[in-house]
């Protein structure tokens, strides 16, 4: 395994981030909230406060307007691909902007291929916590709209369909379920890349 980095943020959506507005969506990054620490499952993440509250993301079926589909229970970010992001769109995409449940600190720019054998963990017990199944995380039209300050309301244009590919392909972030047992992740934890031939 490799180590790439660090998770600089952990992250659950408390609501959902696409609003209707008029006959389109307005993404907003308000319902965000930054915790110490994240519950991992087979469902998904909830989010534990420095309080001691949960606080279930909108994709893990015990938010009460749960939207998970099956598959999009994890999200994983990283700063190097926000650093593209922002010397394309701009500083307002700060780190973590884009909803993803986990931030990554690393210099590596990653791609769908190189995560097929998974990511590793490490929790404060030294135990290694495996996300695999990688899944690209499809950019939205309303994202893209922020990303480039463009109204919702306004036509689409052909910026947009070239954005959209900009972000597409894991620009934006990836989907990685959980293998094994649940476990608790902090900000902080170390995080290897695993390579196809290297055991866990």
């Amino acid at each position: 395994m490799q180590r790439i980095g660090r998770v600089a943020r952990l992250q659950v959506q408390a609501e959902r981030l696409k609003m209707s507005v008029g006959r389109g969506q307005r993404y907003d990054p308000g319902p965000l909230v930054s915790v110490p620490e994240l519950a991992l499952d087979g469902m998904g993440v909830v989010g534990r406060s420095a309080w001691g509250d949960d606080v279930p993301d909108v994709h893990h079926p015990a938010h009460p307007l749960s939207r998970f589909r099956g598959q999009n229970g994890i999200s994983v970010g990283f700063t190097s691909h926000y650093t593209k992001m922002r010397e394309r769109f701009g500083n307002h995409l700060t780190d973590g902007i884009a909803g993803e449940n986990i931030l990554i600190e690393t210099n590596v720019v990653l791609h769908e291929a190189e995560l097929q054998a998974g990511l590793v963990l490490e929790t404060l017990d030294g135990r290694g916590v495996l996300l695999s199944e990688v899944q690209v995380a499809t950019p939205c039209v309303p994202f893209t709209r922020y990303a480039l300050h463009h109204p919702p309301e306004a036509a689409p244009d052909r910026t947009i369909t070239e954005s959209l590919q900009f972000l597409n392909g894991g620009m934006r972030g990836f989907y990685l379920a959980l293998q094994g047992d649940p476990a608790v992740i902090t900000v902080g934890t170390p995080v290897y890349l695993v390579s196809d031939d290297a055991p866990i």
